[in-house]
Protein backbone atom coordinates (compact mmCIF):
# COMPACT_ATOMS: atom_id res chain seq x y z
CA UNK A 1 0.00 0.00 0.00
CA UNK A 2 2.95 2.33 0.97
CA UNK A 3 5.03 1.69 -2.33
CA UNK A 4 1.54 2.31 -4.23
CA UNK A 5 0.80 5.59 -2.24
CA UNK A 6 4.82 6.81 -2.98
CA UNK A 7 4.14 5.77 -6.74
CA UNK A 8 0.95 7.64 -7.13
CA UNK A 9 2.64 10.70 -5.75
CA UNK A 10 5.90 10.26 -8.08
CA UNK A 11 3.53 10.31 -10.81
CA UNK A 12 1.42 12.99 -9.64
CA UNK A 13 4.88 15.31 -9.61
CA UNK A 14 6.15 14.24 -12.32
CA UNK A 15 2.82 15.48 -14.47
CA UNK A 16 2.62 18.71 -12.41
CA UNK A 17 6.32 19.58 -13.16
CA UNK A 18 6.21 18.52 -17.08
CA UNK A 19 6.25 21.94 -18.20
CA UNK A 20 9.26 23.22 -16.54
CA UNK A 21 11.73 20.44 -16.95
CA UNK A 22 10.17 19.09 -20.28
CA UNK A 23 12.64 21.08 -22.96
CA UNK A 24 15.61 20.08 -20.30
CA UNK A 25 18.43 18.86 -22.50
CA UNK A 26 22.08 18.31 -21.94
CA UNK A 27 24.27 21.58 -23.26
CA UNK A 28 26.97 20.90 -21.39
CA UNK A 29 29.55 19.86 -24.64
CA UNK A 30 28.39 22.77 -26.46
CA UNK A 31 30.67 25.66 -26.24
CA UNK A 32 29.78 29.55 -26.34
CA UNK A 33 31.84 32.33 -25.67
CA UNK A 34 30.39 34.68 -23.39
CA UNK A 35 32.10 38.60 -23.30
CA UNK A 36 30.83 41.26 -20.94
CA UNK A 37 31.94 44.79 -20.85
CA UNK A 38 30.94 47.09 -18.01
CA UNK A 39 31.08 50.37 -20.44
CA UNK A 40 28.85 51.90 -17.13
CA UNK A 41 32.02 51.31 -15.12
CA UNK A 42 34.28 53.22 -17.53
CA UNK A 43 31.85 56.13 -18.24
CA UNK A 44 31.28 56.80 -15.23
CA UNK A 45 35.09 56.36 -14.02
CA UNK A 46 36.17 58.33 -17.07
CA UNK A 47 37.21 62.24 -16.97
CA UNK A 48 38.39 64.69 -19.63
CA UNK A 49 41.48 62.86 -20.10
CA UNK A 50 39.98 59.51 -20.64
CA UNK A 51 36.35 60.85 -22.22
CA UNK A 52 38.45 60.81 -25.65
CA UNK A 53 39.92 57.03 -25.70
CA UNK A 54 36.54 56.14 -24.22
CA UNK A 55 34.95 57.86 -27.23
CA UNK A 56 36.94 56.07 -29.71
CA UNK A 57 36.75 52.39 -28.07
CA UNK A 58 32.45 53.29 -28.20
CA UNK A 59 31.54 55.51 -31.30
CA UNK A 60 28.04 53.58 -31.55
CA UNK A 61 27.32 54.72 -27.63
CA UNK A 62 28.00 58.26 -28.38
CA UNK A 63 25.73 60.51 -31.12
CA UNK A 64 27.87 63.82 -31.58
CA UNK A 65 27.85 66.44 -29.03
CA UNK A 66 30.27 68.60 -27.16
CA UNK A 67 32.30 66.39 -24.29
CA UNK A 68 31.01 68.75 -21.92
CA UNK A 69 27.54 67.42 -22.28
CA UNK A 70 28.99 64.20 -21.79
CA UNK A 71 30.61 65.13 -18.84
CA UNK A 72 28.06 67.23 -16.71
CA UNK A 73 26.23 63.69 -17.61
CA UNK A 74 28.99 61.95 -16.03
CA UNK A 75 28.86 64.03 -12.97
CA UNK A 76 24.96 64.29 -12.80
CA UNK A 77 23.86 63.34 -9.58
CA UNK A 78 20.77 61.34 -10.50
CA UNK A 79 22.88 59.10 -12.54
CA UNK A 80 25.77 58.72 -10.74
CA UNK A 81 22.81 57.31 -7.70
CA UNK A 82 21.80 54.77 -10.72
CA UNK A 83 25.14 54.04 -11.45
CA UNK A 84 26.37 53.38 -7.57
CA UNK A 85 23.28 51.52 -6.71
CA UNK A 86 23.67 49.77 -9.78
CA UNK A 87 27.50 48.42 -8.85
CA UNK A 88 25.95 47.51 -5.54
CA UNK A 89 23.27 45.29 -7.14
CA UNK A 90 25.42 43.49 -9.28
CA UNK A 91 28.41 43.28 -8.29
CA UNK A 92 31.52 41.53 -10.59
CA UNK A 93 27.92 40.39 -13.00
CA UNK A 94 30.00 37.02 -12.23
CA UNK A 95 26.41 35.19 -11.53
CA UNK A 96 24.48 36.85 -14.23
CA UNK A 97 27.02 36.03 -16.64
CA UNK A 98 27.13 32.30 -15.73
CA UNK A 99 23.39 32.39 -16.31
CA UNK A 100 23.93 34.40 -19.75
CA UNK A 101 26.18 31.19 -20.61
CA UNK A 102 23.59 28.71 -19.69
CA UNK A 103 20.90 30.35 -21.69
CA UNK A 104 23.17 31.15 -25.18
CA UNK A 105 24.38 27.32 -24.80
CA UNK A 106 20.24 26.54 -25.08
CA UNK A 107 19.92 28.76 -27.97
CA UNK A 108 22.76 27.56 -29.73
CA UNK A 109 21.80 23.54 -29.28
CA UNK A 110 18.06 24.98 -30.75
CA UNK A 111 20.01 27.07 -33.66
CA UNK A 112 23.45 25.50 -34.50
CA UNK A 113 24.33 28.99 -36.40
CA UNK A 114 23.75 31.26 -33.24
CA UNK A 115 26.92 33.68 -32.19
CA UNK A 116 27.08 34.83 -29.01
CA UNK A 117 26.76 38.62 -28.80
CA UNK A 118 29.21 41.07 -26.89
CA UNK A 119 27.27 41.75 -23.84
CA UNK A 120 27.50 45.82 -22.86
CA UNK A 121 26.46 46.80 -19.29
CA UNK A 122 25.15 50.51 -19.18
CA UNK A 123 22.67 52.84 -17.40
CA UNK A 124 20.40 54.38 -19.47
CA UNK A 125 18.73 56.61 -17.53
CA UNK A 126 15.76 54.52 -16.39
CA UNK A 127 14.58 54.08 -20.20
CA UNK A 128 12.02 50.86 -19.27
CA UNK A 129 11.06 50.20 -22.96
CA UNK A 130 14.51 49.42 -23.98
CA UNK A 131 16.05 47.25 -20.92
CA UNK A 132 17.86 44.69 -23.76
CA UNK A 133 18.52 45.52 -26.80
CA UNK A 134 20.05 42.95 -29.57
CA UNK A 135 21.81 44.91 -32.10
CA UNK A 136 23.43 41.85 -34.30
CA UNK A 137 26.74 41.57 -32.79
CA UNK A 138 25.81 43.48 -29.22
CA UNK A 139 23.56 42.61 -26.84
CA UNK A 140 22.95 46.19 -24.73
CA UNK A 141 22.01 45.81 -21.02
CA UNK A 142 20.36 48.53 -18.58
CA UNK A 143 21.71 47.52 -15.44
CA UNK A 144 19.38 50.52 -14.03
CA UNK A 145 16.32 49.16 -15.05
CA UNK A 146 17.25 45.69 -12.45
CA UNK A 147 17.80 47.23 -9.24
CA UNK A 148 14.95 45.25 -7.15
CA UNK A 149 10.91 45.51 -8.17
CA UNK A 150 10.95 47.07 -4.47
CA UNK A 151 13.73 49.80 -4.99
CA UNK A 152 12.67 53.72 -4.50
CA UNK A 153 14.04 54.28 -7.61
CA UNK A 154 10.83 52.97 -9.15
CA UNK A 155 8.28 54.01 -6.90
CA UNK A 156 6.94 56.22 -10.24
CA UNK A 157 6.33 53.44 -12.15
CA UNK A 158 3.10 51.22 -12.19
CA UNK A 159 3.71 48.37 -10.29
CA UNK A 160 2.61 45.99 -13.20
CA UNK A 161 6.01 47.43 -14.63
CA UNK A 162 8.56 47.69 -11.71
CA UNK A 163 7.38 43.97 -10.70
CA UNK A 164 9.63 43.10 -13.20
CA UNK A 165 12.71 45.25 -12.95
CA UNK A 166 14.18 42.97 -11.18
CA UNK A 167 18.28 40.96 -11.93
CA UNK A 168 16.01 38.00 -11.44
CA UNK A 169 14.06 39.16 -14.72
CA UNK A 170 17.55 39.84 -16.65
CA UNK A 171 17.95 37.03 -18.06
CA UNK A 172 14.47 36.10 -19.14
CA UNK A 173 14.06 39.44 -21.23
CA UNK A 174 17.58 38.64 -22.76
CA UNK A 175 15.96 34.97 -24.01
CA UNK A 176 12.93 36.86 -25.34
CA UNK A 177 14.92 39.40 -27.14
CA UNK A 178 16.52 36.78 -28.86
CA UNK A 179 13.64 34.73 -29.28
CA UNK A 180 12.69 37.98 -31.75
CA UNK A 181 15.40 37.44 -33.58
CA UNK A 182 14.86 33.87 -34.65
CA UNK A 183 10.77 34.04 -35.06
CA UNK A 184 8.56 36.82 -36.86
CA UNK A 185 4.59 36.91 -35.82
CA UNK A 186 2.41 36.80 -38.20
CA UNK A 187 0.75 39.75 -39.83
CA UNK A 188 -2.54 38.40 -39.89
CA UNK A 189 -5.44 39.97 -37.75
CA UNK A 190 -7.18 37.31 -36.60
CA UNK A 191 -7.06 36.80 -32.90
CA UNK A 192 -6.24 33.26 -32.98
CA UNK A 193 -3.35 33.66 -35.20
CA UNK A 194 -2.09 36.29 -32.36
CA UNK A 195 -2.72 33.63 -29.69
CA UNK A 196 -0.47 31.25 -31.48
CA UNK A 197 1.91 33.41 -32.25
CA UNK A 198 2.64 34.59 -28.92
CA UNK A 199 2.26 30.89 -27.81
CA UNK A 200 5.26 29.74 -29.97
CA UNK A 201 7.78 32.78 -28.20
CA UNK A 202 6.77 31.64 -25.18
CA UNK A 203 7.58 28.00 -26.52
CA UNK A 204 10.71 29.32 -27.74
CA UNK A 205 11.75 30.49 -23.96
CA UNK A 206 10.67 27.69 -22.46
CA UNK A 207 13.41 25.78 -24.66
CA UNK A 208 16.02 28.02 -23.83
CA UNK A 209 15.27 28.65 -20.26
CA UNK A 210 13.84 24.76 -19.31
CA UNK A 211 15.00 25.83 -15.70
CA UNK A 212 13.22 29.09 -15.01
CA UNK A 213 9.75 28.94 -13.59
CA UNK A 214 6.97 29.43 -16.06
CA UNK A 215 5.94 32.54 -13.60
CA UNK A 216 9.13 34.29 -14.31
CA UNK A 217 9.18 33.19 -17.99
CA UNK A 218 5.99 35.25 -18.48
CA UNK A 219 7.01 38.39 -16.26
CA UNK A 220 3.90 36.90 -13.84
CA UNK A 221 4.15 36.96 -9.60
CA UNK A 222 3.61 33.23 -8.43
CA UNK A 223 0.11 34.63 -7.68
CA UNK A 224 -0.92 36.03 -10.86
CA UNK A 225 0.04 32.67 -12.43
CA UNK A 226 -1.46 30.80 -9.91
CA UNK A 227 -4.63 33.09 -10.69
CA UNK A 228 -4.37 32.56 -14.59
CA UNK A 229 -4.29 28.39 -14.01
CA UNK A 230 -7.37 28.23 -11.30
CA UNK A 231 -8.77 30.21 -13.89
CA UNK A 232 -8.14 28.43 -17.26
CA UNK A 233 -11.17 27.23 -17.63
CA UNK A 234 -13.31 30.87 -17.19
CA UNK A 235 -10.76 32.56 -19.39
CA UNK A 236 -11.78 30.24 -21.94
CA UNK A 237 -15.16 29.41 -21.74
CA UNK A 238 -15.06 33.40 -21.96
CA UNK A 239 -13.20 33.68 -25.52
CA UNK A 240 -15.30 31.14 -26.87
CA UNK A 241 -19.09 32.34 -26.18
CA UNK A 242 -17.62 35.46 -26.90
CA UNK A 243 -16.50 34.20 -30.56
CA UNK A 244 -12.78 35.81 -30.13
CA UNK A 245 -11.09 33.00 -31.49
CA UNK A 246 -11.51 33.85 -35.02
CA UNK A 247 -12.22 38.25 -34.77
CA UNK A 248 -10.51 40.58 -36.57
CA UNK A 249 -10.92 43.46 -33.90
CA UNK A 250 -7.72 45.41 -33.16
CA UNK A 251 -9.21 46.01 -29.64
CA UNK A 252 -8.16 42.32 -28.75
CA UNK A 253 -4.52 43.01 -29.09
CA UNK A 254 -5.03 46.01 -26.24
CA UNK A 255 -7.65 43.92 -24.33
CA UNK A 256 -5.31 40.36 -23.54
CA UNK A 257 -2.02 40.66 -25.46
CA UNK A 258 0.04 44.25 -24.17
CA UNK A 259 1.57 44.66 -21.41
CA UNK A 260 -1.22 46.32 -18.73
CA UNK A 261 -2.11 45.90 -15.19
CA UNK A 262 -5.01 43.46 -15.68
CA UNK A 263 -6.41 41.84 -18.96
CA UNK A 264 -9.86 43.69 -20.19
CA UNK A 265 -12.73 41.11 -19.50
CA UNK A 266 -14.93 43.84 -18.97
CA UNK A 267 -16.28 41.69 -16.01
CA UNK A 268 -15.92 41.70 -12.05
CA UNK A 269 -12.61 39.34 -12.74
CA UNK A 270 -10.85 41.89 -14.46
CA UNK A 271 -8.52 43.49 -11.56
CA UNK A 272 -8.19 40.21 -10.57
CA UNK A 273 -6.17 38.77 -13.89
CA UNK A 274 -3.03 39.57 -14.31
CA UNK A 275 -1.99 41.46 -18.17
CA UNK A 276 -1.07 39.73 -21.16
CA UNK A 277 -3.94 36.60 -20.34
CA UNK A 278 -3.81 36.04 -24.34
CA UNK A 279 0.09 35.28 -24.21
CA UNK A 280 -0.29 32.74 -21.32
CA UNK A 281 -3.51 31.07 -22.81
CA UNK A 282 -1.48 30.58 -26.28
CA UNK A 283 1.30 29.42 -24.79
CA UNK A 284 -0.92 26.56 -23.00
CA UNK A 285 -2.86 26.02 -26.55
CA UNK A 286 1.10 25.45 -28.14
CA UNK A 287 2.15 23.66 -24.97
CA UNK A 288 -0.79 21.25 -25.09
CA UNK A 289 0.00 20.78 -28.84
CA UNK A 290 3.77 20.02 -28.06
CA UNK A 291 2.80 17.45 -25.54
CA UNK A 292 0.35 15.99 -27.81
CA UNK A 293 3.31 15.86 -30.53
CA UNK A 294 6.40 15.46 -28.95
CA UNK A 295 8.03 13.97 -31.59
CA UNK A 296 7.98 17.90 -33.23
CA UNK A 297 11.14 19.80 -32.57
CA UNK A 298 10.72 23.71 -31.82
CA UNK A 299 12.30 24.16 -35.36
CA UNK A 300 9.06 22.67 -36.69
CA UNK A 301 6.78 24.70 -34.25
CA UNK A 302 7.63 27.67 -35.31
CA UNK A 303 7.00 26.33 -39.07
CA UNK A 304 3.75 25.00 -38.29
CA UNK A 305 0.29 26.77 -39.11
CA UNK A 306 -1.41 28.76 -36.02
CA UNK A 307 -4.83 26.47 -37.44
CA UNK A 308 -3.26 23.41 -37.54
CA UNK A 309 -1.39 24.20 -34.35
CA UNK A 310 -4.64 24.61 -32.69
CA UNK A 311 -6.87 21.90 -34.00
CA UNK A 312 -4.18 19.37 -33.37
CA UNK A 313 -3.59 20.17 -29.64
CA UNK A 314 -7.16 19.31 -29.02
CA UNK A 315 -6.51 22.67 -26.41
CA UNK A 316 -9.57 22.24 -23.39
CA UNK A 317 -9.07 23.21 -19.53
CA UNK A 318 -10.15 20.78 -16.80
CA UNK A 319 -12.95 22.18 -15.39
Amino acid sequence: MNRLLILVFVLFLSISCKNEIANEVDVSNIKVAVSVIRFEQKFYESDKTTLPILKKEFPYLFPVQNDSIWLNKIKDKEERELYKKSQAVFGDFESEKAQIEDLFKHVKYEHPNFEAPKIITLITNLDYQNKIVYADSLLFVSLDMYLGKNSEIYQDFPVYLSQNFDKSQLVVDIADAISNRYFTAHKSRQFLDMLIDAGKNMAMIDHYLPSVSNARKIGYSDAQYEWAEANESQIWKYFIENKLLYSTDSKLVDRFMANAPFSKFYIDIDKESPGRIGVWLGWQIVSTYMINNNDITLQQLLQTDAEEIFNKSKYKPKK
